[in-house]
């Protein structure tokens, strides 16, 4: 049945961020490359916005707001400028408060560019990823009771038993997980699970989400479960497509919004993904430049001296930014697709506007999900402080792409056009990585 009357739902669970639920405690797991030096992920300071925003609230220069029915979080999206537009229900049990969710009361999860949070219905605390430019993902607990100056509750492991392993690139961040889900919100153990992104199959995204938009002839794994003692392939999917509304599927009077928009869930599947790919790049450079350190003084080689397996592993890291970044391997949309809150409006709005209708945060939602494609976060803080060889290489060869001057397969999707207009953007927003055009003569 389709969440209708017998509830048959047959979700591919999302999520993967804010702290998968798992009884395994931080000591059952094995030390990740990242909590060693050079990184030192747990032992160095973070610069973020949850970090700020403490700093603030320990020196009294902000308060936090609490209310009965949702405790810090309407204030803390507020503070934070995450919008209620963005939120987006997911009733798989992935979450460190397994018991308070199922598909009758879903978890809600709102972002922007470098936050994401979670809000569970009666639940005991708020979690929380806020991006570092340096660390990746770093993970908050806020306990919901109301107190004069609240305390984020930064995570020291838990949280990296399903947030830094491969699906995340084995670096700290968010996940956009989809499986098959019971009535119960219970992942179908055994059954496909897909971590999704730009390039995955509508057919594969969103089990385990609620999901309201418009996507004419294509179809998802959202608003709808399947029993355990039911086979995956008896999967309907055609019960959960082109919802609107959630009526008759789960009550949304608890929760900010009544939508869990398409759009939305679209651009947190592009930016999860492109996250980590820019954490790992600067955890790869950062350890490359240590250890060739080491060996260059213990071999009595010049300071500067860079192995081939380094410039290798380089070249690797940033070639694989370079093609997520201009959605080398995107899905294409078969039809068009619309969300239903206003999502699209309140995210292409943030966007620079010197150029008008030159975004990168335009959106296309006809045949692709942006209208230029080159990810909005080349314009991030993360972005801007890659280390210096995988900065370098990154912008010498997006320039090159974009002049026309490298033509291979590879980008071959991006038309004439594509390349004009991406570089005009990029000549107009002027990130700092970006080399300064050159002046033409009169």
């Amino acid at each position: 049945m389709t969440h209708h009357g017998s509830f048959r739902l047959t979700p591919l669970i999302l999520l993967g961020w804010l702290c998968a639920a798992t009884s395994l405690t931080a000591t059952a797991q094995t030390t990740k490359d990242f909590e060693l030096k050079p990184i030192d992920y747990h032992n160095t300071d973070t610069t973020n916005p949850v970090s700020r925003l403490q700093d603030r609230i320990d020196s009294g220069k902000t308060r936090l707001k609490w209310d009965d029915r949702h405790g810090y979080l309407v204030d803390l999206l507020k503070t934070l400028d995450v919008p209620v537009s963005s939120q987006v229900l997911v009733f798989s049990k992935t979450s460190v408060q397994i018991r308070r969710i199922s598909p009758r009361r879903p978890r809600a999860i709102y972002f922007n560019d470098d936050t994401y949070i979670g809000w569970v219905q009666q639940g005991d605390i708020l979690e929380i990823i806020a991006m570092d430019p340096d660390l990746g993902g770093i993970f908050y607990t806020l306990p919901q009771s109301q107190t004069a100056k609240p305390q984020f509750r930064r995570d020291r492991g838990q949280c990296l038993l399903c947030h830094a392993n491969r699906r995340t690139n084995d670096v700290p961040g968010p996940v956009v997980r989809s499986l098959f889900t019971s009535p119960s919100g219970q992942p179908h153990f055994g059954a496909h699970t897909f971590v999704t992104d730009h390039a995955s199959p509508f057919s594969r995204r969103w089990g385990g989400y609620y999901v309201t938009g418009t996507h004419g002839s294509m179809r998802h794994m959202g608003n709808t479960v399947i029993p355990l003692d039911r086979s995956h392939r008896d999967f309907d999917f055609e019960a959960g497509a082109n919802l609107i509304r959630l009526d008759g599927l789960v009550n949304t009077s608890a929760y900010l919004s009544p939508h869990s928009d398409l759009v939305a869930l679209m651009v947190l599947e592009h930016q999860s993904r492109m996250h980590n790919l820019i954490t790992r790049a600067h955890f790869e450079a950062d350890s490359i430049a240590y250890y060739d350190r080491l060996y260059n003084k213990a071999l009595d080689r010049p300071a500067n001296y860079q192995s081939d397996v380094s410039k290798r592993r380089i070249a690797r890291v940033a070639d694989d930014l370079l093609r997520y970044l201009l959605f080398v391997d995107e899905f294409q949309l078969k039809s068009p697709i619309a969300g239903t809150s206003t999502f699209s409006r309140d995210f292409s709005t943030r966007g620079r506007t010197k150029h008008p209708g030159r975004s990168l945060r335009s959106l296309d939602l006809k045949t692709r999900l942006f209208r230029y494609p080159c990810s909005f976060l080349v314009e991030s803080a993360a972005f801007q402080r890659l280390p210096g060889p995988v900065r370098k290489r990154v912008a010498s060869r997006l320039s090159d792409i974009l002049h026309g001057r490298e033509n291979g397969d590879e980008f071959a999707r991006l038309t004439r056009d594509n390349r004009h207009e991406i570089l005009e953007i990029l000549n107009q927003s002027r990130p700092r990585w970006w080399p300064v055009p050159a002046k033409t003569g009169n």
